[in-house]
């Protein structure tokens, strides 16, 4: 998401970074849908659980818009992580239980020149709802995308978005164009994606259904509006309908570009790229396999040690947006591993608050709740919260970065290496007996889950208090007011 007031209870722009990985990327075959999700500290996230039912609700009426649309009765059960004013609304990650994931929403945005012939629609389909009214009613990832764009073409979109769609056989990327046009492709298995509020999708062949879908009059429409003249060459979508840096108000040059520049060089440092022009390849190639470390460290990026760290240098008023900023509500990591079961083969790593200074937690596909302080968090601070737990060690440390972050993220280098362990021991105790003791497979899961997530809190209190000690002894030699 990007620089636009919403009509959440803020008026703090929203953004996001999104990075998708196909599985020949990767050492072992898993295939990577991410993102982080940037808009106001103040909104704690939680974690939400949707049992399968075949009563669910017939109308989804938005809680924050006047949007709303009939549903299907029957539906999948499914995870999200909405902000804590609007659960049912703003699922925006996770899986349902036909092992299908989704990431909604990157806001991206479309050119004045294509709005003033297919405008947004006021009411219609908005970052708000894509979640809820797609996850629980498909079964495939190419799914989400016919449904998604069915939508978009029925009620019309009321901003511009980019969503992600992920399962056992392929990852698909949808981005909309003005009111009621949308692009999908389908991510090649041998590149990454990476996009910061940018509308980035360019090819399209009408007749390669096996890696595009899109709605059907999309270049027809480019063509008769004057936004797109065949004899000037094939058709480019983002040249087509996205708006580019020569329009006033928007910051691509600052805001967008250097997160794309950044994270590209982080993975294929060969390709050189020019951080002031639009010419980053749409899919490139890392130079190295993309595991979940390297995803880790990508979300946890700001120009580390460059003269635009704006935390190294202690200023807020950095002009290149790092990838990790405070303000960061969540970010997912959603992996799939089609060669394990569903249940343990599918999970989204969740780090809440600033992913620089928090830790990626799993919550595997199969698991069906979570301790209760994951479900707890509001807009005010308190003791009982998952999400303020990890907030309140960023808030500490964001008073003196350069003293306190080093003890913050060896701690949690520490946890997740050793969280890495315990799942590796136990996926192997799974797979001994899901076969043979389903039952008591789901018992094992959730157990260990509960453990991790519980640890991890421990970890989280006691390192805030281990920065309020240090920062209480840091405040006493600078105000000491000893001796006459």
């Amino acid at each position: 998401m990007m620089k636009k007031t919403n009509q959440r209870a803020s008026n703090l722009p929203s953004e996001c970074t999104t990075i998708i990985v196909g599985d020949k990327m990767t050492p072992d075959g898993s295939r990577f849908l991410c993102r982080s999700s940037d808009f106001d500290a103040m909104m704690a996230i939680n974690y939400e659980f949707h049992a399968d039912t075949n009563h669910g609700p017939r109308e989804f009426i938005a809680k924050d818009s006047a949007f709303r649309c009939p549903l299907p009765e029957v539906a999948l059960g499914y995870t999200g992580l909405p902000d804590y004013q609007f659960p049912g609304e703003w699922g925006s990650a996770g899986f349902n239980t036909a092992g299908v994931g989704m990431s909604s929403t990157e806001t991206i945005f479309s050119s004045k020149e294509a709005l003033a012939f297919d405008p947004y629609v006021a009411d219609g389909l908005a970052e708000n709802c894509t979640y809820n009214i797609v996850l629980p009613y498909i079964h495939t990832a190419r799914e989400g995308v016919e449904r998604l764009g069915a939508l978009i073409e029925k009620y019309g979109s009321a901003e511009g978005f980019g969503i992600g769609f992920i399962d056992d056989k392929e990852v698909w990327y949808l981005e909309n164009a003005c009111g009621h046009l949308w692009l999908a492709a389908k991510i090649p298995a041998n590149k990454y994606y990476v996009t910061g509020n940018q509308s980035r999708l360019r090819d399209y062949d009408p007749e390669d259904k096996e890696n595009f879908l899109a709605a059907p009059n999309l270049i027809e429409f480019a063509e008769k509006n004057g936004l797109y003249n065949p004899a000037e060459g094939k058709f480019d979508f983002h040249k087509a309908y996205a708006h580019d840096c020569k329009e006033p108000g928007h910051d691509d040059f600052t805001y967008n570009y250097p997160r794309v520049w950044g994270l590209q060089a982080m993975f294929s440092p060969s390709i050189h790229n020019d951080v002031t022009k639009n010419t980053f390849p749409v899919f490139a190639k890392s130079e190295k396999p993309i595991d979940l470390q390297t995803l880790r460290t990508a979300f946890r990026f700001h120009y580390n040690g460059t003269q635009h760290d704006p935390y190294l240098h202690n200023n807020g008023k950095e002009p290149w947006r790092p990838v990790s900023i405070f303000r960061t509500t969540q970010t997912h990591i959603i992996q799939v591993r089609p060669n394990l079961p569903q249940a343990i083969g599918h999970i989204t790593y969740i780090a809440l608050g600033m992913a620089d200074l928090s830790v990626f937690l799993p919550l595997y596909q199969g698991v069906q709740s979570v301790p209760k302080p994951y479900t707890l968090g509001n807009g005010h601070a308190d003791e009982l919260s998952a999400y303020w737990a990890f907030r309140k060690v960023m808030t500490l440390v964001m008073t003196n970065y350069n003293a306190y972050a080093p003890i913050v993220k060896e701690a949690y280098a520490k946890l997740e290496k050793e969280n890495e362990e315990r799942q590796r021991e136990f996926e192997s105790d799974y797979l001994a007996v899901y076969k043979d003791a389903p039952m008591k497979a789901q018992d094992m899961l959730q157990k260990f889950s509960d453990s991790l997530l519980l640890h991890a809190l421990d970890v989280a209190r006691e390192l805030q208090n281990e920065i309020f000690t240090r920062l209480t002894s840091d405040i006493q030699k600078e105000y000491l007011f000893h001796g006459a």
